[in-house]
């Protein structure tokens, strides 16, 4: 597969670029891409939620009041869940949500990746692509004359 190089001003510079077929023509594999997908939104992940249990909430273990002849409800504690600001029954702890992705199944994803867009042909080489003085005024205008600007893909 080969693409056109173009210029910084949108148009063709007359040269082509050779693509490797072993990267951009391989058959994509979409689940290798979800699983690669779902492992970097799942390492972006903190995992600091965190809520007091029974044990944890501040307050005595005593009893607030008699258990009987008081003509209230029976309680056994302050920091019960069913009490306000008590603790929290099964509530969110710490955890990592972190996952591993074998070395070949990253490189599979992202070669199907890049496989799918050769076939959409949404890659478009620049030819040179340097600045004096980084401008994201330049650079808009650069990607406006490439037509690439407005693109969500």
């Amino acid at each position: 597969m080969e693409l056109e190089i173009y210029k910084k001003d949108g148009t063709v510079s007359g040269d082509r670029v050779r693509l490797s077929p072993e990267v951009f023509e391989i058959q994509p594999n979409d689940h290798a891409i979800y699983q690669a997908v779902t492992t970097y939104l799942a390492n972006r992940r903190q995992g600091t939620h965190k809520t007091k249990t029974y044990g944890e909430v501040s307050g005595s273990g005593k009893k607030p009041w008699k258990q009987k002849h008081t003509g209230r409800a029976r309680v056994g504690a302050v920091r019960s869940p069913l009490w306000r600001g008590g603790g929290t029954i099964f509530g969110p702890v710490p955890r990592d949500y972190s996952k591993k992705l074998p070395k070949q199944v990253k490189q599979l994803a992202r070669k199907s990746a890049l496989s799918y867009k050769a076939k959409n042909a949404s890659i478009k080489v620049v030819e040179d692509f340097t600045f004096e003085q980084p401008k994201t005024r330049e650079l808009a205008a650069i990607l406006k004359a490439l037509q690439v600007s407005e693109l969500k893909t």
